[in-house]
This record gives C-alpha cells, sequence and structure tokens, in this order.
C-alpha cells in the first residue's frame, strides 16, 4: 500500500481567488507534474482522453510507452482490465464505467478501487492495482481526473 505524507509550510487562510488564468493552468500544472512523476498516476480529461501519465504509470497498467498512449481515449489505447473471478473475463462497457478515474471523473468526486489489469498476450492472473481518484477542476468545473496507482 502506498504511504502518502503531506506538509505544510503556512496556514491556509481563505481569501480571494487566483485570477482565472491561473486557475485555468491548473490543468497543465497537473499534466507537467504527471508526465515526470515517478510514482504510477495518470491524468485524463473530460472526454477521457490520455492527457499525460508517468512511465511507471505504463509499466504498471501494461500500456507501453507514454507517448503511444498520451492523446488517446483510455479505455481505447490498450487497457485491458479483467474482473476477480478465476474466468478473467474482460470487463464490459458498464462495468469500466465504474473504475476510479472515470468514476471521479463523472461523480466530481473522489473514487478509489481496485483494478486487475492484463498485459497484451498474458495468460496469467494479471496484476491488481489500487486506484484513488480526483477530479481536477479547471475554471470551477471538472475537467478531468487525476489517479495514482499502486500495485497490491
Amino acid at each position: 500500500m502506498a504511504h502518502v505524507e503531506l506538509s505544510l509550510s503556512e496556514v491556509f487562510v481563505p481569501g480571494p481567488q487566483p485570477p482565472a488564468e491561473q486557475e485555468s493552468d491548473n490543468f497543465g500544472q497537473w499534466s507537467t507534474a504527471v508526465s515526470h512523476a515517478a510514482e504510477p498516476c495518470l491524468l485524463i480529461d473530460a472526454e477521457t482522453n490520455v492527457v499525460a501519465i508517468s512511465s511507471s504509470g505504463c509499466e504498471l497498467l501494461c500500456l507501453g510507452a507514454p507517448e503511444d498512449v498520451v492523446g488517446r481515449p483510455l479505455m481505447e489505447g490498450g487497457l485491458r482490465l479483467v474482473d476477480f473471478t478465476a474466468n478473467q473475463s474482460e470487463l464490459t462497457e458498464q462495468e469500466t464505467d465504474k473504475i476510479p478515474p472515470l468514476l471521479a471523473l463523472h461523480s466530481e468526486r473522489l473514487a478509489r478501487g481496485l483494478l486487475r489489469v492484463q498485459g497484451p498476450g498474458s495468460e496469467g492472473l494479471g496484476t491488481t492495482v489500487d486506484a484513488i481518484s480526483t477530479p481536477v477542476l479547471t475554471d470551477g468545473s471538472v475537467a478531468g481526473s487525476l489517479t495514482f496507482f499502486s500495485a497490491v
């Protein structure tokens, strides 16, 4: 299980909102952070296209290289999710709509869940992954979701 530590360097005092140009760049800042992250993470936009993914995220999700995935829809970019039964059947569209990156996007809330990812041509059990997702806001509305992954 991933360990996360937070620290505050100063006390947060609510104040005026940042200018619109700074707030709208929020998505771009997350894209840069995810692209350079050592941790397995993923950023998708409101249309479910992959905006950024870390190299370790590609490796954990059996997706190849980031440049092969960025710009493509998440579920059409080679991500193969299977259920937790012995048969390991591929998830249906109705089931994939409930995975954390998509659930956070549509529900506009935090989402967490386990996924079983199977690589191309893999006949094994696949990799079980814990996913924690949060919606990302731009100009006060959901512009995408940010997900962190951890192998279980």
